[in-house]
């Protein structure tokens, strides 16, 4: 026995044979691993690589951007709380804080909004005098000698040399001697004389003296002050030749340039309240009194002029003025109003960021709106916002750039759009079919199978009033399609002899009047997308709704608030095709 202990290989199996054993009890568990193994996979596999500067790239493995070469990044995953809407985004409540993200909730534009203008103070044209030379000479004297200066009615400016007024004068003083025999001979050489612009005084004072007055004054038929001087001593001057430009400024204009988009709300006789940059902490009032009719086409605005009384010479033409003028124009009662930090400007259909209500983390819609007019600096919304909604003001940028890093939808990769433009007459149709499709919903959501025949008979009437010849191209072919899904199915809802065939029918005519009011919106401010999941056997249905409360008609009574608003149709506001918010490019490459 000793000796085959002894045995190196005996020593040798022995020592493998335990190792054999020890392993086999603390190796793990073969499914375990494999289940890792698939785990890991999975998550490498639905990992998506994109690139920060061409977002639409879109790759299942790290590398390359194959635009611009730049490393991939990984795609973060924005959800959060299960938000089915691809315009939302979610971040969380650190990212909004370093971003510096302010909300402001939407409200009416305020009565006697105030419109910011800039501009100048000018001289009254109407108070611009030019000093000419009555009569042809040469500047012996010079009274006035530098611009600025003030000067007053009847102040002499200049004296003036000249032959052709010495040989009038000596015409006169001959004709005078025999006035009494040859009258219309005098009155012709003093009606040369007042041509030339002298005074009776003077024609007189020329008579008494006998003599030739060698120099002749020029005075100031205006008073006011120097603006230009044309003439020195010596200078010849001849009839009509201006010496000098005077000016009174103790009346000014105040001219301002109003963009298009003003114009709207200014007219004449609103007051301004500006100041100068020259005064500081004055205001100075006046009323608008002339609104140029003609847009200049490089600046594309108008001047708006308004006037104002200058007795103690504070205000000087050429000084900057920055005005607000009160409006109370009517649409200005009536319109939202949003600050220009709320938009992403892209042309009158801009974008902003609604904040989502009860949302378990902080989300924003991305949101087209149509623009109205700037006032101040708020712009006016046409459409996509209604009253009350929250909207971000601040960090507005960061909220789109992170959603497009993100690879989720926003500025500058906007999902294509649904909305086809149609004649207003078209619209108005199909909101009066709208509103028999709303009789019916609500006639089976009380469980009334009779109205609703008369309410369907009702909306056929209302779809043969629609005229199909006011669309032309794509909207018109598609809404042949519907008319027909429509008038097929209001014909089933009409005949049917019971409330589960009816709510079966009406289904197919939801399908249809929802894509309608999508293509082509209607005339109303607003209307609702909802959903049961429960109906015909937790299969789901959807349906149109005039109101937010919800009234199921796949129910009715038995279960009439069953169901949720899944999307909100506002009036003017472009739906988009969400069903694919990421465009993907597949690698070639496999491991």
């Amino acid at each position: 026995m000793q000796k085959l202990l002894e045995n190196k290989w005996i020593k040798f199996g022995a020592l493998l044979l335990a190792g054999i054993v020890i392993g086999w009890i603390i190796k793990p568990s073969s499914p375990a691993s494999s289940e890792d193994e698939h785990n890991h996979s999975e998550s490498l596999a639905d990992q998506l690589w994109t690139c920060s500067m061409h977002p639409q790239i879109k790759l299942n493995e790290p590398g390359s951007c194959p635009i611009c070469g730049m490393d991939l990044i990984p795609v973060s995953s924005n959800t959060s709380s299960g938000n089915s809407n691809a315009l939302v985004y979610e971040m969380t409540q650190d990212a909004v804080a370093l971003a510096n993200i302010h909300t402001t909730k939407v409200g009416g534009a305020a009565s006697g909004n105030q419109v910011t203008l800039t501009g100048k103070i000018q001289t009254d044209e109407r108070e611009n005098a030019a000093i000419t030379a009555k009569f042809p000479g040469r500047i012996e004297k010079l009274y006035v000698s530098f611009t600025g200066e003030q000067v007053r009615a009847g102040q002499k400016l200049a004296s003036i040399y000249s032959p052709e007024l010495m040989t009038a004068q000596q015409e006169l003083l001959e004709a005078s001697k025999s006035k009494s025999s040859f009258p219309e001979l005098y009155q012709a050489a003093k009606e040369k004389l007042k041509l030339w612009k002298l005074s009776e005084q003077q024609i007189a004072s020329i008579e008494a003296g006998g003599k030739i007055q060698e120099q002749m004054d020029v005075v100031a038929e205006h008073g006011g002050v120097v603006t230009q001087r044309n003439i020195a001593v010596g200078d010849y001057v001849s009839t009509g030749s201006v010496l000098f430009n005077v000016v009174n400024l103790s009346k000014l204009w105040v001219l301002m340039d109003a963009y298009e988009s003003d114009l709207p709300f200014l007219k004449i006789g609103n007051e301004v309240s500006f100041t100068a940059a020259g005064i500081p902490g004055e205001t100075f009032k006046a009323k608008v009194s002339f609104i140029d009719p003609l847009i200049n086409p490089s600046t594309r605005s108008a001047s708006v002029r308004a006037e104002i009384s200058n007795s103690q010479g504070k205000l000087k033409p050429e000084m900057f003025v920055t005005g607000t003028i009160s409006s109370n124009s009517s649409s200005a009662n009536t319109e939202l109003s949003i600050p220009r930090t709320a938009l992403l400007w892209t042309g009158k259909r801009s974008i902003v960021y609604v904040k989502v209500p009860n949302s378990e983390v902080p989300a924003f819609e991305m949101r087209e709106v149509s623009l109205g007019s700037k006032v101040g600096d708020n712009y006016l919304i046409e459409s996509g916002i209604m009253p009350g909604e929250e909207i971000v003001t601040n960090g507005v940028f960061a909220v789109d750039a992170a959603a497009q890093l993100s690879g989720s939808y926003s500025m500058m990769n906007r999902p294509e759009s649904k909305s086809m433009e149609v004649p207003e007459a078209f619209r108005s149709q199909i909101t009066t079919l709208a509103d028999a499709y709303f009789e019916i919903k609500n006639n089976l959501a009380s469980d009334n199978l009779t109205e609703s025949q008369k309410s369907a008979k009702n909306a056929q009437n209302s779809l043969s009033g629609v005229d199909m010849k006011l669309l032309e191209g794509m909207a018109h072919e598609h809404w042949m399609q519907l008319m027909k899904q429509i008038s097929a199915s209001l014909n089933q809802l009409e005949a049917s002899s019971d409330l589960e065939s009816s709510r079966k029918y009406f289904s197919d005519l939801s399908t249809a009047v929802l894509d309608m009011t999508e293509r082509f919106g209607l005339n109303k401010e607003v209307v609702y997308k909802d959903y049961c999941p429960m109906a015909f056997g937790d299969q789901g249905a959807y349906w149109l709704s005039e109101s937010k409360a919800i009234s199921n008609p796949y129910f009715g009574a038995s279960m009439l608030t069953c169901g949720e608003v899944k999307q909100t149709y506002l009036k003017g506001q472009t739906v988009f095709e969400t069903e694919s918010p990421k465009t993907t490019i597949s690698s070639t490459h496999t491991h």
